[in-house]
């Protein structure tokens, strides 16, 4: 019995692809540490065109006081961070604001890291004021492009040299030959 090639790839290429949860957490910054809150949950998918969408979202409760928030992906079970923290201000959940959620993955679609920020809502501009959320996706940086192609030899790296034009040849002789025609004097008599 033969097994086609391309059925084998068709679950690997079907995990790649599919949507991922993940939960982005909050915890006040100040000198009595508190256990982080869940923030949103974000549902986000890494195929060719990556896509991100908040699936709940629960408004933080801040403490008085706090001025600044950290920001990323926490594992409850470990009780440690799984990925990059950001800090944050706690001005970006003010009112008026709308929070937008950034996540940044790496080539196969893990999360690194987590930011915030707060959008200012204008109502004469958008109807949507919900939280919203962005994926920051790696891409190839630009190649170099050269001109001019190298030579190389057994002594190292030869250029070849440009042709001079007449001018920048014999400039020299020329300005002498300005400088005895003007300062010849003729016959004095």
């Amino acid at each position: 019995m033969k097994i086609p090639f391309l059925s084998l790839l068709l679950p690997i290429a079907g995990f790649a692809f599919a949507d991922r949860t993940v939960d982005i957490y909050i915890q006040p910054v100040q000198s009595s540490p508190m256990a982080p809150i869940q923030l949103a949950e974000i549902k986000y998918s890494f195929t060719l065109t990556p896509t991100s969408e908040v699936t709940s979202y629960e408004a933080p409760d801040i403490p008085e006081g706090v001025e600044l928030l950290r920001v990323g992906l926490f594992d409850p079970d470990t009780s440690s961070w799984s990925s990059s923290t950001s800090v944050i201000s706690v001005q970006n959940f003010d009112k008026g604001y709308s929070p937008k959620i950034l996540l940044s993955v790496d080539v196969d679609g893990n999360v690194v890291g987590a930011s915030c920020f707060g959008v200012l809502i204008d109502a004469g501009q958008t109807r949507d004021f919900g939280p919203q959320s962005m994926l920051l996706v790696p891409e190839n940086g630009k190649q170099p492009s050269l001109n001019k192609p190298v030579v190389l030899s057994r002594e190292g790296k030869k250029v070849v040299e440009e042709e001079k034009s007449f001018f920048q040849k014999y400039w020299w002789l020329i300005g002498i030959a300005v400088v005895v025609l003007t300062m010849g004097g003729g016959d004095q008599k």
